[in-house]
């Protein structure tokens, strides 16, 4: 099995490329981490100038990571001269300036003046300096041009295998047209408009039962805004497949569809029933914050429609109501703060403590100035529409 991005069973890159030259490097490390920077980008002829510490060296051979065979066939020489007298045109790679009439290249355009030269034949050095001290003035005078990078002009000094790498990546980038090994699989078709149109259905389906579009009136805008964010994704058709089985696995919980809590709807008038029937002063006791937020993920079948219908509608979208919400020691079941008016849904079986908790809520929340619109469960279920029109003439009422 190949490593990390070594693989011996595709074919070496053999073409025709620029000749790395080092002048007197110091570390064999550097060396094989050059030839390592070579090998990536299919350079593979090494020349090597008095190496420091003598050749062959085995820690280039550990750090070049398995580009041997560049390491095997490196030339040595003496000098500069003798290691370039074959080469038609010659880079001197520098952080320095050196204060020499010589065209300044970096390394993209290097590697496009290059590049005619290699396709004819001809043989094109690039001259790297020592690690310490980079190339002396006599070494970068022997050069055509002087190839430099956009680095930090207060920390230029770049490491020697770093500085090949470079230069090697712009020439292979330049003679493969950038071409990348490999691309993302595609592994199903691009969704149809057929399928993200019944995927949004759903979304919006699933949204709407748990109250997500408010208030009423941005509804259009905000599933709008959902639609395009899937638009951009550009979604296959196993993505919508399993996106759609996140949202049912999310929507159906542990009750069936999404109820907006782990009760249904009649677990949840029980609940209330339960609240309600606490023994007087006990709720100055409770975490009313905690009992609303409780409430609210749970609604009974007749709040839901209840507030469905309101928050659908319109005419009530500008008046602030909230659900389940605290109003000092009690939790009504819908309030507008801004109308000073509190809807109480009283349940079809309410036992006789509840309806007598009722009533003191009731009184509490009048003698505070809230007007209390009285509303039956079974009202809702038989024409919540009706339940509507005599919520909304208690609001007109100055």
């Amino acid at each position: 099995m190949p490593g990390s991005g070594t693989d011996k069973t595709k074919t070496w890159v053999a073409a025709p490329a620029p000749i790395v030259i080092l002048v007197a490097p110091q570390l064999g490390d550097n060396i094989g981490t050059t030839a390592r920077a070579m090998a990536n980008f299919g350079l593979s002829r090494l020349r090597l100038i008095k190496p420091r510490d003598g050749w062959p060296n085995p820690r280039a051979y550990v750090a070049a990571s398995g580009a041997d065979r560049i390491l095997d066939e490196a030339v040595l020489y003496d000098t500069v001269e003798a290691a370039i007298a074959d080469c038609t045109y010659v880079l001197a790679a520098t952080a320095r300036a050196h204060d020499q009439a010589k065209p300044v290249l970096g390394p993209e355009e290097a590697a496009r003046v290059i590049a005619p030269r290699i396709a004819a034949g001809e043989a094109v050095g690039v001259v790297f300096g020592r690690e310490r001290y980079g190339l002396e003035n006599t070494e970068v005078a022997l050069t055509d041009a002087i190839v430099t990078y956009p680095v930090n002009p207060a920390f230029a000094s770049l490491n020697l295998a770093q500085a090949v790498l470079v230069i090697a990546y712009e020439w292979f980038k330049l003679v493969t047209g950038g071409a990348l090994p490999f691309a993302m699989p595609q592994k199903s078709d691009p969704a149809t408009k057929e399928q993200l149109l019944a995927f949004f259905e759903n979304v919006e389906r699933e949204l709407d039962r748990v109250e997500f579009f408010r208030p009423a009136e941005k509804h259009e805008t905000m599933m709008i805004n959902l639609r395009n964010i899937f638009h951009r994704m550009q979604p296959t058709r196993q993505d919508i497949q399993t996106l759609s089985g996140v949202i049912m696995s999310i929507a159906e919980g542990r009750k069936g569809p999404a109820r907006g809590g782990v009760l249904d709807g009649a677990e949840a008038e029980m609940l209330r029933t339960l609240i309600a029937e606490r023994e007087p002063g006990q709720e100055a006791q409770s975490p009313v914050r905690g009992l609303a937020r409780l409430l609210r993920r749970n609604p009974t079948e007749a709040e839901r429609k209840l507030w469905h219908a309101l928050t659908n509608d319109r005419r009530f979208a500008s008046h602030g109501f909230k659900r389940q919400t605290p109003v000092g020691r009690h939790v009504t079941d819908v309030v507008s703060f801004p109308l000073r008016l509190v809807i109480d849904l009283v349940p079809g079986d309410d036992s006789e403590a509840a309806g007598r908790a009722r009533r003191e809520r009731r009184a509490w929340l009048e003698q505070r100035g809230y007007r209390v619109v009285v509303v039956q469960a079974a009202e809702v279920e038989a024409d919540v529409g009706a339940v509507l029109e005599r919520i909304m003439a208690v609001i007109e009422i100055k």
